[in-house]
């Protein structure tokens, strides 16, 4: 049964004045961008490709540039509010759709997107074409119309064509395309403030951790020690096989977990089979742990520490772990801090070897001088830097309340769950 004034469709119940288009009847052209070669190294042309396509929006996390010398076509140069098209990329991801907000002053589209215009008579405006094929619905049919293999997929014109787009009265399209605008608005306000806040740590780190600024009441030389001085360092799990993980009364400490956080998370340990006459180093509050290889120079010695109390939890395998001896002074967040700062990333990176993995040598590690000010100084400028990772965290979770906000809002206003205007009532006898 369908509620009155709504209707069954091929794309689900919606209300009964709203229409069904093909893509085609509402769209004056789809172009494609050039295929231009392209390259890493930073030029004057950056080059948008499948991968910057989020849900929605751009990700300039990873941008490529056009190869100098090459002059791009004045067609395929983007401009604020195009709505761009995936044609091409693995199954999961093909058939993404994104709105160009001039994120960078200058850029081009590759020829695995089209720009697609809409004929404003029938689509109010291109935010409301964007928001209409991101919903969960559309993101599925659209999906539905690719073809090849699970790496390389493909939906063709004469398909997206055919692709049913929803169309309500243009008064209605606009308030929707603007309280979903509202939200967008307060996302970027978010994410403006994060990066700002992360940029004032990221000083902060530099200026504390270093001397170069001192908190008020404090003065005095520090005091340069060696980590070998101060504490010894253990291995994690050995003699581990695959089938000893992910059950047992045991828990450890992931890799990523020592990666990721500065502090371990408590919450994500995983668990670990372990027989009561098994001789393996148990990780103890106040210890710290580093990953002793990676790929890059810059990911070797990432530094964690245990803040809490914990029973039996163990460090896994890829990484080793230090312990402070008794009556050190020292604050051993303040340590957690200042090996992930510039400077202590640049003495990580100085103890790296190798060529395609590098390697830390745990006794260079042991022997590697350290500029501490007196342990009240350490302890001090841990819990300033705890309260600005404190801050970071609440308006992450308030980023992620926002964008789970939208979504909601989007799947009632899009499917007319949730009307904004007042449905014209049609008496037909």
């Amino acid at each position: 049964m369908v509620k009155p004034g709504y209707k069954h469709t091929e794309v689900g119940v919606i209300p009964e004045d709203w229409d069904l288009k093909p893509l085609g009847t509402v769209l004056l052209k789809g172009r494609l961008g050039g295929n231009y070669a392209n390259q890493d190294v930073e030029g004057e042309l950056p080059l948008m490709k499948m991968g910057n396509l989020a849900r929605g929006n751009f990700d300039l996390s990873k941008v490529q540039f056009i190869t100098p010398g090459v002059m791009p076509e004045p067609t395929h140069r983007l401009v604020y509010g195009d709505v761009l098209f995936n044609t091409r990329n693995t199954l999961d991801l093909v058939g993404k759709v994104a709105i160009w907000r001039a994120e960078l002053p200058r850029a081009y589209y590759n020829s695995n997107l089209m720009r697609l215009e809409f004929d404003q008579k029938k689509v109010c405006s291109n935010e409301y074409a964007n928001y209409s094929m991101n919903t969960e619905g559309a993101i599925s049919r659209l999906r539905g119309l690719a073809t090849g293999t699970t790496s390389v997929a493909a939906i063709y014109t004469r398909d997206l064509l055919k692709f049913q787009i929803i169309v309500p009265s243009l008064p209605e399209q606009h308030a929707i395309a603007t309280a979903l605008s509202d939200v967008d608005v307060l996302l970027e306000s978010l994410d403006k403030l994060i990066t700002k806040k992360r940029d004032l740590k990221q000083a902060a780190m530099q200026q504390l951790l270093t001397g170069q600024t001192r908190l008020p009441g404090f003065h005095g030389e520090w005091e340069v020690k060696r980590l070998g001085d101060v504490g010894s360092t253990y291995g994690g799990l050995t003699g581990k096989t695959k089938a000893d993980f992910g059950e047992g009364s045991a828990r450890y400490i992931t890799f990523m977990n020592v990666m990721s956080n500065v502090v371990i998370d408590c919450g994500t340990f995983e668990h670990v089979q372990l027989s009561p006459t098994e001789s393996q180093n148990r990780a103890k509050k106040g210890d710290l742990f580093f990953n002793g290889s990676s790929e890059t120079p810059e990911e070797v010695a990432m530094c964690s520490v245990l803040l809490d109390e914990v029973r039996d939890v163990y460090l896994n395998s890829f990484c080793f772990g230090f312990r402070f001896h008794d009556g050190t002074e020292a604050d051993e967040l303040f340590l957690a801090y200042y090996l992930r700062s510039k400077e202590g990333r640049e003495l990580m990176k100085s103890l790296a070897q190798g060529s395609t993995r590098y390697n830390l040598s745990k006794v260079a590690l042991l022997k590697s001088p350290l500029r501490l000010p007196a342990l009240p100084e350490q302890t001090a400028i841990a819990e300033v830097l705890t309260e600005m990772d404190a801050e970071l965290v609440v308006l992450e979770q308030r980023r992620e309340k926002t964008r789970a906000l939208k979504q909601a809002m989007m799947q009632e206003l899009l499917t007319g769950k949730t009307r904004l205007v007042t449905p014209e009532v049609n008496h037909v006898h």
